[in-house]
């Protein structure tokens, strides 16, 4: 499974501010109405957070984009100055050079015979989950309200997750799509593996302690499993020392199908 190429381009200034698609969107529809208000509501965002944009768009430019005179959430006048208007006519320029160019780079990718690999958009993705790993969709079941998806992570290794249904929809979900599993630290359960364990966890996956870093309470485990991916648990420091979890030791993590969230791009 391929997927095209998309760029985006972004003007920053330091730590003064950036502005992208969004912001010229909105410069664009204050020089329409006349009016931030106005604006706001065409471009789907709330009177203040409008108000920010333009004062974040005209400090970082030398001269001011938007000359405002405010009046609260249904009045005021705002007008796009010359300096605005050229930045909106120079950064619509810069986007269409910047879609001819991946049109270019993507038909030489397809001359040459190679394709962008689907994984590529993980390199980007920023998450407050310790664990993301990638994979394919094996499997879904369906239920009356909830979906069981089986995500391949390797060749041995797999997690379920239990989503929505409506959440199978609204991320295209069906065997072979690529996603990707993010796990809290916080949710996974750790066992020695000659437990023998009953659990109702839904996933257990078998791995080999790779780096054990404590803490004053807590203490981080990360094991690695099949294809080279690793995952990361939090337990207490406590646990650790009565489990005798040492690096080179086997462990199973265990997670409930139900904290597992998926994502695709």
């Amino acid at each position: 499974m391929t997927i095209p190429l998309r760029a985006e381009l972004r003007l920053e200034n330091g730590p003064i501010g950036k502005a992208g698609a969004d912001r010229i969107a909105l410069i664009e529809a204050i020089a329409e109405t006349g009016s931030i208000a106005a604006a706001a509501r065409r471009v789907d965002l709330s009177y203040r957070a409008a108000w920010d944009a333009v004062q974040v768009l005209n400090n970082l430019f030398a001269e001011p984009l938007i000359v405002a005179i405010p009046g609260g959430a249904r009045g005021g006048e705002a007008s796009v100055t010359l300096q605005g208007a050229q930045v909106v006519a120079s950064f619509r320029l810069m986007e269409e050079g910047l879609r001819r160019t991946m049109a270019e780079l993507m038909d030489q990718l397809a001359g040459a015979g190679g394709a962008v690999p689907s994984q590529i958009w993980t390199l980007g993705m920023k998450t407050s989950a310790r664990n993301a790993l990638r994979g394919v969709v094996d499997s879904i079941t369906d239920g009356a309200v909830n979906a069981e998806v089986a995500l391949r992570i390797g060749e041995t290794a797999e997690i379920v997750a239990v989503v929505t249904r409506q959440s199978v929809i609204d991320l295209g979900l069906a065997p072979g799509v690529t996603a990707v599993a993010l796990i809290n630290a916080g949710s996974i359960i750790l066992a020695t593996a000659d437990e023998g364990l009953r659990t109702s966890a839904r996933n257990s996956l078998r791995g080999v302690v790779s780096e054990i870093r404590p803490g004053a309470v807590n203490d981080e485990v990360t094991l690695d499993l099949d294809a080279g991916k690793t995952l990361t648990a939090t337990i207490t420091s406590e646990s650790v020392k009565r489990l005798g979890l040492a690096v080179g030791e086997s462990a199973i993590a265990l997670i409930k199908a139900s904290h597992v969230i998926l994502a695709v791009a």
